[in-house]
């Protein structure tokens, strides 16, 4: 029995940045919560618990997992650099995912969905709106993520990469918009896919999540491909724009052969634009994220 179980032995101070380490995660996500509440000129306690603003919450939820999924890419497995230079590193990394996971709710509010005002939509409690903006920054932080695993150290060289390759990204996460609102209008009689939102169609906000967040894995797998070297930034920026393409029209192809074979039979249009089978988007938004996962796991 006593050969049953072995256990490495535990630095001291390996713990101990642990430790500390979670404390600033915690922080971070809480410090989270009151900064959603001032960018949306409201008290994020009375939205929750008084007004039952469900579409606030979901928009919060999504806030606060990106920026979890976003610290999962900045606490690092090595703890070679010492406890005060992890715990600064971890501290800046996320303080600087909350700027870029805001900045990327500002791209998607003024660019992608700039017909509708996502902000009055969420107060309004429209739920429809509020999943995909949480989508939207989930789909941001899982391509910051992908940058801080990226990168090396904290630099003026790093975060100017991190910053080139986020433009990139949401480049492309506002093109799929582009496209799949041309899709829309071109089976809908040329209706608009953001009004679709702001009129409260879940079951599109689910088939259009589940685009966005299989579009950022997808647009992570550039970082496969391509050496971080603090000297070539413009090559980078090229880099991650070609792959990041390549990748997401690779990922749409097999997705498409994937609905086409699993929910064969089914009127896709039909039965999510204009019946708004949630049931039916729901599957279609996890064939997406589930071909993009498989893919990008295969070229890890």
């Amino acid at each position: 029995m006593e050969y049953l179980f072995s256990f490495a032995p535990i630095d001291p101070e390996v713990l101990l940045i642990l430790v500390a380490e979670i404390a600033i995660a915690i922080f971070l996500l809480a410090l989270m919560r009151y900064c959603y509440g001032l960018f949306f000129a409201t008290n994020s306690t009375d939205e929750l618990a008084k007004v039952d603003n469900f579409a606030f919450g979901i928009s919060l939820a999504g806030s606060i997992a990106g920026l979890g999924i976003i610290l999962t890419g900045a606490i690092t497995p090595k703890y070679n650099a010492g406890m005060g230079s992890e715990l600064i590193n971890m501290f800046s990394y996320g303080v600087l995912g909350m700027i870029l996971l805001y900045l990327g709710r500002f791209v998607h509010d003024r660019w992608s969905l700039h017909l509708i005002d996502k902000r009055q939509q969420i107060a309004d409690k429209n739920i429809t709106v509020g999943i995909v903006d949480a989508a939207s920054v989930i789909a941001t932080a899982i391509i910051i993520r992908a940058m801080l695993l990226w990168v090396e150290g904290f630099n003026p060289s790093a975060i100017i990469a991190m910053i080139s390759a986020f433009a990139v990204a949401q480049t492309i996460l506002t093109l799929v918009t582009r496209i799949r609102e041309h899709h829309y209008a071109k089976y809908n009689q040329l209706d608009s896919l953001q009004d679709a939102f702001a009129d409260g169609q879940i079951a599109l906000a689910l088939r259009y999540s589940g685009q966005l967040l299989s579009t950022s894995l997808a647009v992570t797998s550039a970082s496969y491909f391509l050496d971080y070297h603090p000297d070539t930034i413009v090559q980078n920026l090229i880099g991650w724009l070609i792959f990041g393409l390549l990748m997401t029209l690779a990922m749409w192809m097999l997705t498409t052969m994937a609905k086409k074979l699993i929910l064969r039979g089914i009127n896709l249009e039909a039965e999510v634009d204009h019946q708004h089978n949630v049931g039916v988007a729901s599957v279609e938004m996890a064939i997406s994220i589930g071909i993009a996962l498989m893919l990008t796991t295969l070229l890890a």
